[in-house]
Order: C-alpha cells, then structure tokens, then sequence
C-alpha cells in the first residue's frame, strides 16, 4: 500500500468526520488548500512533524493518519501484490 494514498485517504475521512471543509481546514491549520487537496490525493509526502501538526489540527493521534484502512489491509493480503525491495 502507498503510504501517500493511505494516509491521504485518512486525512480524508477524519477531515470530513470533523465536519471540515478543504478551505476551512486550511484556514485553522495553516496549510494551504492546494496541500490539503494534493495530501488527499496522495500526491503529497509529509514530514513527521506536518503529520503531528495536520493530526492535532483535527483532534485526533497522528497514528490515525498512518493505521491501515479496510482497503490497505485487503490489498496487503492479496498475494503477489507485494513489491520487492530487492533490486
């Protein structure tokens, strides 16, 4: 699973679940809207630290941003579908 698409997905639906809109969003947390709409498409890669600032943002633990989802799960135990690290 891509972690990007993961934890763009998640941002996703904890940003909805708070009621929160991609402008507003931006407005209280500092971000853009542009890096919300590209986190969300999976398109961005962020640091440590802008995971902990998007999390306390919403309210919730920066876990919930990077835990497997239903669809990373089912993707991870399908087999073959694993990319080798060897090369």
């Amino acid at each position: 699973m891509d972690m990007r698409r993961l934890v763009g997905r998640n941002f996703a639906r904890l940003r909805l679940a708070k009621g929160f809109t991609q402008e507003r969003f931006a407005e209280v947390s500092g971000v853009t809207q542009q890096y919300v709409s590209g986190l969300e498409r999976g398109e961005r890669n962020p640091t440590v630290v802008t995971l902990y600032h998007l999390a306390t943002a919403l309210g919730v633990s920066p876990v919930e941003l990077v835990t497997p989802d239903d669809e990373a799960r089912q993707k991870d135990a399908k087999p073959g579908k694993r990319k080798s690290r060897n090369k």
